[in-house]
């Protein structure tokens, strides 16, 4: 199954540096996101696994898109960052323009 299967074209991620551990990613949309037993937020793919590696991008299911983006939006360490696939500009996260 590719990655971008039902992702409406964007892709998250979070910087583990600037994570704060506070969960409102995870409880925005715990289908994308999840902590680890370091306490910090990590993405999951889309058949569950926490990808652990620093910058892993995963794709964002058009269902919970807004969701993803509040997540990001809201986030107090601002270390989501959702980017479109197609040319990586982030729409939403730290550097959204």
């Amino acid at each position: 199954m590719s990655a971008r299967t039902g992702t409406d074209g964007l892709r998250v991620w979070i910087d583990q540096d600037l994570c704060t551990g506070d969960g409102l990613c995870v409880q925005y949309a715990p289908e994308v996101f999840e902590f680890d037993i370091d306490g910090l937020a990590y993405v999951k793919d889309p058949g569950g696994e926490l990808l652990q590696s620093p910058g892993a991008r995963t794709g964002v299911p058009a269902r919970l898109r807004l969701e993803v983006i509040d997540a990001a939006k809201e986030c107090p360490g601002d270390c989501i960052h959702v980017v479109r696939a197609a040319d990586d500009v982030e729409i939403a996260g730290p550097d959204a323009g």
